[in-house]
């Protein structure tokens, strides 16, 4: 018995445009190529150079060594910083441990650092938007670590805020959010403080603004 082929069927592929990671992820990922042909295996990265399982698990294969703090690295070896910044305090242990340091921080990422240095220095309160415990969030915050800069992700964390009336006051956000939430958060920020400005360029990726997606280096 002769079995009636199957019909053929024709499937669509759609791209999106744009795709692909951000120009600072590329960075981030040629920075740690680079390192691994310059300088051989191992080297140190301190947390996943980008949220990608995939780009890891092949720098991982290269050679790299993932670490979630500076002290698991040792003495005198070559660290670098992911695509996601990190805290005047890592900087330190890294110093004091004599590492040999190449920093990947997204170009955005450390403009958010220097806004802080910058509004401080300028006696601004600040109000970070972002989401608790990000690892970017973390490195930002960490600049100012004698200073409270509280972290708002949502508007009831807005109601929630006492600052009592400050005359100088500033938003910064993370660099990789949803669009649209960040959008509430701000208007809900400027409805209890009309007096709050904002950063003189927006903080929020490029990319992520081009893809109206929630992020993009991973939440």
């Amino acid at each position: 018995m002769q079995s009636n082929p199957l019909p053929s069927e024709t499937a669509e592929i759609l791209l999106a445009q744009p795709r692909g990671f951000c120009a600072g992820v590329d960075r981030a990922i040629n920075i740690v190529n680079e390192a691994l042909n310059r300088f051989g295996a191992p080297i140190y990265v301190r947390h996943e150079i980008v949220h990608n399982k995939y780009v890891v698990d092949e720098l991982r294969a290269k050679g790299a060594i993932f670490v979630d703090e500076i002290d698991e690295i040792p003495r005198g070896a070559i660290v670098i910083y992911s695509a996601h910044g990190v805290s005047q305090q890592v900087r330190q242990d890294a110093a004091e441990r004599g590492l040999q340091v190449y920093d990947a921080t997204c170009p955005l990422v450390t403009k958010v650092h220097l806004e802080v240095q910058r509004f401080l220095k300028d006696g601004y309160q600040i109000v970070y938007i972002g989401h608790k415990g990000h690892i970017e969030g973390v490195g930002v915050l960490g600049e100012a670590p004698d200073v409270h800069i509280p972290l708002v992700e949502s508007v009831e964390d807005v109601e929630n805020l006492a600052l009592g009336n400050p005359e100088k006051l500033v938003y910064l956000t993370q660099t990789t959010l949803s669009i649209d939430d960040t959008k509430q958060v701000i208007e809900a920020l400027q409805k209890k403080y009309p007096q709050i400005v904002a950063p003189p360029l927006e903080d929020i990726c490029f990319a992520t603004t081009n893809q109206d997606i929630p992020t993009h280096r991973g939440a």
